[in-house]
């Protein structure tokens, strides 16, 4: 086996000249462009880029949310770019975890039955103490009976990592986790993130704006224009936020290239 079919085969989301663009003939806009990027198991990713360089339509992409206009994605050993939507519901409910800025908990059920409504949805009975011991591991063990709005910020994104979690999915995407919640509380639910990831063999991909965030994660994909255009491993806060400084202005160099051709 060749380097390229090895490190293939240990990427647990892979996306193959992706490309994905909205609008008409005549106005076409590129939200990605030719993008062939890999996420391995076990790792926890986040991604960054400029205002519109296409880091949501690459989540949304990679999860199934969204269909690519070329290429393709592959996700646990599932070709998704051919699958319809009932089967790529059910892909979701069963191998994919989601955690969004907004938490997405239902007010009216408990913090137990928040956590194990993907299971329900699936038309499964949660194993008997799961929900109990995911509940444990993010904290919140002795807050199963209350209901959202009894909780703080940070505790409501504890149970929606929780939720997560407890379909034991192969690949966790976040969209701004920790983008409604104060520092200290996003520090801790980062922490607690990467944890999760690292402890239970899962991958993350997280989208965020935010060079402190972003130090939490292994690695670091940037984007500009629809395309990925640099990675940094194990960098610090510091060192991220330099990097997306030169990617605006690589961003407004690009512009202007583009701009003098015309």
């Amino acid at each position: 086996m060749n380097t390229a079919t090895a490190n293939a085969t240990a990427d647990v989301v892979r996306l193959t000249g992706v490309s994905r663009t909205y609008g008409g003939e005549r106005n076409p806009v590129n939200a990605l462009d030719d993008v062939s990027i890999g996420f391995r198991t076990g790792t926890f990713t986040a991604v960054m880029g400029p205002s519109g360089s296409g880091k949501t339509t690459l989540l949304q992409c990679a999860a199934g949310l969204d269909r690519p206009t070329a290429g393709s994605v592959l996700l646990d050993g599932q070709e998704l770019t051919g699958l319809d939507e009932k089967q790529l519901t059910m892909l979701r409910r069963e191998r994919i975890g989601f955690v969004f800025q907004a938490f997405n908990l239902l007010p009216a059920l408990t913090v137990a039955d928040n956590v194990a409504l993907p299971l329900r949805l699936a038309g499964r009975k949660p194993e008997p103490g799961s929900v109990d011991q995911v509940l444990e591991r993010v904290g919140l063990g002795s807050r199963k009976t209350h209901r959202p709005g009894e909780l703080s910020g940070g505790q409501q994104q504890r149970v929606a990592i929780a939720r997560a979690l407890i379909t034991k999915p192969a690949v966790i995407f976040g969209d701004e986790p920790t983008g409604a919640l104060d520092t200290r509380t996003a520090l801790e639910i980062l922490r607690l993130l990467r944890e999760s990831v690292h402890q239970g063999g899962q991958t993350a991909i997280v989208v965020t704006h935010d060079p402190v965030a972003a130090s939490h994660a292994d690695r670091v994909v940037f984007l500009a224009d629809g395309k990925v255009v640099d990675e940094l491993y194990g960098a610090s806060a510091d060192a991220i936020a330099e990097r997306m400084t030169h990617l605006g202005a690589w961003g407004d160099q690009t512009v202007a290239s583009r701009e003098g051709a015309r």
